[in-house]
C-alpha cells in the first residue's frame, strides 16, 4: 500500500511509519518542520513534506493522522476530496496490527522502559515511545516472527485499538484526563476493556485499581515478589539488582524500585515462552532509554542527566535514583532543572509537584511548555518557596556545563555536582546543546 502520515515527526506516529516501511509499504508524511525524527525517516528512504501542504496528497491508498492533526488540515481535506480513507493513528492501529502477536504494554509510567526491557528480552518486531539505546532507535523491525513489543497509549485511548495478545499494565494512575473529560470511570473502565481484550495478562497487582481487576492473569506484588533490592555500577553504569521470587538474582540497567517492578513485569510475560536463564542474560542487553535518566555528560566536575519525567510520580522516583547515584559518585551538590509540561497537568498536580523535588539542593525552572494549551498564571515562586529556587528562560548548554539564562544574557554557569533536567518539552534539546 501507498500510506501517508501527517504529524510524521511525533514519536509514537514515526513508529508505525518506519514499522509500515519495514514490511514493505510506500511511505510518504509530513510534519510543520523538521527535526531530528524527520532527519532519521529521511536517512530511511521516507519522503517528507515540511510544511503540511496539500500537493503531499496524490494517489496514496490511505492516510494516517496524529492525535492532534484536525479536520481543516490541507492535507486531511485534500485526501477526502480524492475518496482516500482518512484515518486517525488510534483508529488505524486496527488495520496495522491485527495480524501481529501483540505484546502491549501500558500504564501511566514505565511503559516505554519496560517495552524496552521486554524487547532486549524477546525476539520480534518493536514499536517504543521512546529510543531504546539497546538498538538505537524507537522501531525494531524482524520479518522472522509475528511477536511485536508494542507501548500501547492511554492518552488518546489508543491501547484499545491495540491487538494484545499480551496486555503488561505498570499501573492505572489517573493520568491525560482532558482526554477522559474528568470521568474517571471512563478511564478506568478503559483500562478494563483493554486487559479484558488480551489472552494473557501482566498486571501490577498492588497497584490501587489492578488489584481490584479479577480473572487469570500474571500477578506481580512488588512488596513479596522482589527481594533484595541493591544498587550498583557496572562499568561505571547504574544497575539495579533484585531477586524476583524463586527466579535467583537479575541484574537492570538503572537505578530504583520502580526499574525493578518493570524489569520483572517484563520478566514475568517473557517466562510464558522462554527459559529463565535466557532472560536472565537477555536482560543485560537493556541500556536504557534516551531521555529516561540519560547520562549525557560525564565530566571531572559535573554530571548531567536528561529525564523525560513530567509526571510528580515520575519526577519522585528519578529523584530517588539520582539521589542513590549521587551516593555512589560521591557527589554532595543536586541541581535539578524542571520545565513543566502542560498548564493543566501543573495544575491539576501542584501540590504533588512541590513535593516531588524533594533532596535537590538547587531547583531552576524553565517558563511552561504549553504544548498548544492556553497561558494560565501559576505563582512558582510562591509555592516553590522551600526550595532554593530560580526562574530563568532557558537552558545554553557549553561542553561539560549549562549555562542560565535570561532574556539574552547568562545569569550563572552550573559546573558542578550532579545536573538533571525535567520535562517532555525542548529541554531534552536544550541540555544537549541541541538548541
Amino acid at each position: 500500500m501507498k500510506i501517508h502520515f501527517i504529524g510524521i515527526g511525533g514519536i509514537g506516529i514515526s513508529g508505525l511509519a518506519q514499522y509500515m516501511h519495514f514490511r514493505g509499504h510506500e511511505i510518504t508524511g509530513s510534519d510543520v518542520s523538521d527535526s531530528r525524527i524527520v532527519k532519521i525517516l529521511r536517512d530511511k528512504g521516507i519522503e517528507v513534506t515540511i510544511p503540511h501542504n496539500k500537493k503531499a496528497i496524490e494517489d496514496q491508498d490511505l492516510v494516517i493522522h496524529s492525535a492532534i492533526i484536525r479536520a481543516n488540515n490541507p492535507e486531511v481535506v485534500a485526501a477526502k476530496e480524492k475518496d482516500i480513507k482518512v484515518l486517525a493513528r488510534r483508529e488505524a492501529l486496527l488495520d496495522l496490527l491485527h495480524e501481529q502477536k501483540v505484546y502491549a504494554v501500558a500504564g501511566a509510567h514505565g511503559k516505554s522502559t519496560t517495552s524496552a526491557m521486554l524487547a532486549a528480552i524477546m525476539d520480534g518486531s518493536a514499536i517504543i515511545g521512546a529510543e531504546s539505546k539497546g538498538f538505537g532507535s524507537n522501531v525494531r523491525y524482524d520479518g522472522s516472527t509475528d511477536q511485536l513489543i508494542f507501548e500501547a497509549d492511554e492518552s488518546d485511548g489508543s491501547f484499545l485499538n491495540s491487538n494484545p495478545y499480551c496486555a503488561i499494565v505498570i499501573n492505572a494512575e489517573p493520568e491525560h484526563m482532558e482526554y477522559y473529560k474528568y470521568d474517571y470511570e471512563l478511564f478506568y473502565d478503559s483500562y478494563r476493556k483493554f486487559i479484558a481484550s488480551s489472552n494473557l495478562r501482566g498486571l501490577n497487582a498492588e497497584d490501587e485499581f489492578l488489584s481490584t481487576i479479577e480473572g487469570e492473569a500474571i500477578r506481580l506484588y512488588p512488596s513479596k515478589d522482589i527481594s533484595d533490592i541493591k544498587y550498583i555500577l557496572i562499568d561505571d553504569e547504574p544497575f539495579t539488582s533484585f531477586i524476583l521470587k524463586d527466579l535467583g538474582t537479575f541484574n537492570v540497567w538503572g537505578f530504583g524500585e520502580h526499574i525493578a517492578i518493570d524489569a520483572s513485569l517484563a520478566i514475568l510475560a517473557a517466562l510464558e515462552s522462554m527459559d529463565v536463564e535466557t532472560i536472565r542474560i537477555k536482560l543485560l542487553h537493556f541500556h536504557g532509554i534516551k531521555k529516561r535518566f540519560d547520562i549525557i555528560s560525564k565530566g571531572e566536575k559535573a554530571i548531567i542527566i536528561d529525564d523525560y519525567g513530567h509526571h510528580p510520580t515520575e519526577i519522585a522516583a528519578t529523584m530517588n535514583s539520582v539521589k542513590e547515584y549521587a551516593k555512589l559518585k560521591g557527589i554532595k551538590s543536586i541541581t535539578a532543572i524542571w520545565q513543566p509540561h502542560k498548564y493543566s497537568r501543573t495544575i491539576d498536580n501542584l501540590e504533588a509537584f512541590t513535593k516531588c523535588f524533594a533532596g535537590v539542593d538547587r531547583l531552576i525552572i524553565l517558563p511552561v511548555w504549553a504544548a498548544s494549551e492556553a497561558e494560565q498564571f501559576i505563582d512558582f515562586k510562591d509555592e516553590f518557596s522551600n526550595y532554593d529556587l530560580k526562574m530563568m528562560d532557558y537552558l545554553r548548554r557549553d561542553e561539560e556545563s549549562v549555562n542560565l539564562c535570561k532574556h539574552d544574557e547568562v545569569i550563572e554557569t552550573l559546573d558542578k555536582g550532579l545536573i538533571i533536567g525535567f520535562g517532555a518539552g525542548d529541554i531534552t534539546y536544550q541540555l544537549r546543546g541541541e538548541k
